[in-house]
């Protein structure tokens, strides 16, 4: 399976952080001890729904798109959801933070999941690292690393 955390960030409203930049890729990395993980950003919707389009193997990527009226999940049930993805036999999973204003109806109808962090709004690139930590931290609940029990 491969890991793709993506957003949808025009390129005239994408700010810059060092810091989160630097959270990002260091949780990619440590995802990529488990699984291939990669991270991808797209100026629209339509762009992004495209490129998942051609993401398909033996079958389409699982998406799952983050939406603050999706799904939660504790992280041991995140954890859970992704082991069976995995060993049922995804290949390409995409875990996906959404426009400014919302997903359209086709992005929602395409989702496999929708899944939130709660009803608090966080900017993208937090979003993003959210998202990036929670995969890790699934990555290592399914090994029985003691990364999630020390926290």
């Amino acid at each position: 399976m491969k890991i793709f955390l993506t957003a949808i960030a025009p390129r005239r409203t994408r700010t810059k952080s060092e810091a989160t930049d630097r959270l990002l890729a260091d949780y990619i990395e440590r995802c990529g001890r488990y699984l291939p993980c990669e991270s991808q950003t797209f100026d629209d919707e339509t762009g992004f729904l495209d490129w998942l389009t051609k993401q398909a193997g033996r079958g389409p990527a699982y998406a799952i798109l983050l939406d603050s009226r999706g799904q939660q999940f504790s992280s041991e049930e995140f954890a859970a959801r992704f082991g069976n993805l995995r060993d049922g036999g995804s290949q390409r999973l995409v875990l996906a933070v959404g426009p400014a204003d919302g997903w359209s109806a086709p992005a929602l109808q395409r989702a496999n999941l929708l899944l939130s962090f709660g009803r608090i709004t966080l900017p993208h690139q937090l979003a993003r690292v959210v998202a990036a930590e929670q995969v890790y931290r699934a990555l290592t609940i399914l090994a029985g690393h003691p990364y999630h029990s020390s926290h």
